[in-house]
């Protein structure tokens, strides 16, 4: 029976690697609420979600080893290294989730223990609309592809249970095979977001009798040791990197990246904090992701507060597009490549022209997918 892919290279497969978008899913909030325009988050997701598509590219189906043959280095490249750049998603959305639920260290957060249940119904339906169909896509995609071709990286038609515990993003918990590339990170990503909300609430609960003053350093301790133990320990236990508190680290440097913003005159204090905080993790145990997840945090920190001018209206439009569509992207650009790989691979087997013909294909037939998928979704 055929394997299933990994959804995406584990962040512990190595010293230096990592996780959905992986793309990160799109958030409900603007970043505008706290001075930092779109624009930028925009950037980094449309860069990241293109690098994300390209390593599973890069990694997965049959067209890849053909295709590799015409630029060796790129494709290594893409293999082994493009991963990285989930850690990019992980830090905006802790950024984007502190600017939601709880803005100001200062002030009570925006969320309660009543309230924690909603909220994460409300989370998962955010992810399940594109999500759901994107597993359905899947199914059929593999379906499709197993007709053409036998490679080990299709998918095997999913069994009852493994169904029930994908649509519950539980599939890696439990240990099930992965229906696509990256489906994981969306189970991670409404892991961290339910975490975030928890602390949060906690928070709330333990500074209701405290001022300003004691709920600003109630929330900075609350959240440093939240993100130590994160860095220090769990995120060095392979074992864990199907549970939140793996990548509680890079969530937890984007939410004090956002407090760190908001702090006026205090904001490059602010930085060096991340900056200290980044550098003792890599003193304990060096971690690229980890790095790169502390220059983002410290990036979304001392931004200036709009992009410099790009080379006209076209370019800006072009970011915009691929952002928004990074998260559909991210969940149909596997079921693509199957049928597209399968078919050009059961024409012109071993070919390199036509391998990288064909990847250039899915990955604009990606592009056209995720963006109906957004339409359909999100209303426009």
């Amino acid at each position: 029976m055929p394997a299933s892919p990994k959804p995406l290279m584990s962040p512990s497969s190595g010293a230096g690697t990592v996780a959905t978008l992986g793309a990160r899913p799109v958030p409900a909030v603007s970043s505008r609420a706290i001075s930092l325009p779109a624009g930028w988050i925009d950037l980094a997701r449309a860069l990241a979600s293109q690098l994300i598509v390209w390593h599973h590219f890069a990694l997965y189906g049959p067209l890849c080893d053909a295709a590799a043959e015409l630029a060796p280095a790129v494709f290594e490249t893409l293999a082994g290294q493009a991963r990285l750049v989930v850690q990019l998603f992980l830090v905006i959305g802790g950024f984007l989730a502190a600017s939601s639920l709880w803005p100001d260290p200062a002030a009570a957060p925006r969320v309660a223990w009543r309230e924690l249940p909603s909220r994460a119904w409300q989370r998962y339906q955010r992810l399940a609309r594109p999500y759901l169909l994107a597993v359905a896509a899947a199914i059929v995609a593999a379906l499709v592809a197993r007709q053409l071709i036998d490679h080990p990286t299709i998918p095997a038609a999913p069994e009852g249970w493994q169904l029930v515990a994908h649509l519950l993003l539980w599939q890696d918990i439990l240990g099930f095979d992965s229906l696509s590339a990256g489906f994981w990170y969306v189970a991670v990503d409404f892991q961290l977001f339910v975490a975030w909300a928890a602390l949060a609430a906690l928070a709330g609960a333990l500074g209701s009798r405290l001022g300003a003053a004691g709920r600003r350093w109630l929330a900075l301790a609350l959240v440093g040791a939240v993100v130590v133990g994160s860095l220090a320990v769990w995120n060095l236990d392979a074992s864990l990197d199907v549970w939140a508190p793996y990548f509680l680290g890079a969530y937890g440097l984007g939410a004090l990246a956002c407090w760190a913003r908001r702090a006026g005159r205090w904001r490059s204090v602010g930085a060096l904090g991340l900056l200290l905080l980044t550098a003792l993790a890599l003193v304990l145990a060096w971690r690229s992701r980890i790095a790169l997840a502390g220059a983002t945090a410290v990036a979304l920190v001392m931004l200036p507060p709009s992009l410099p001018r790009l080379a006209g209206g076209a370019v800006r439009r072009g970011i915009t597009f691929l952002a928004r569509v990074s998260y559909p992207l991210f969940l149909l650009h596997y079921p693509v490549l199957l049928v597209v790989g399968a078919l050009v691979h059961a024409l012109w087997p071993g070919d390199a022209l036509a391998a990288a013909a064909g990847l250039l294909l899915a990955w604009a037939a990606s592009l056209l997918a995720g963006a109906a998928l957004q339409r359909a979704t999100e209303g426009g």
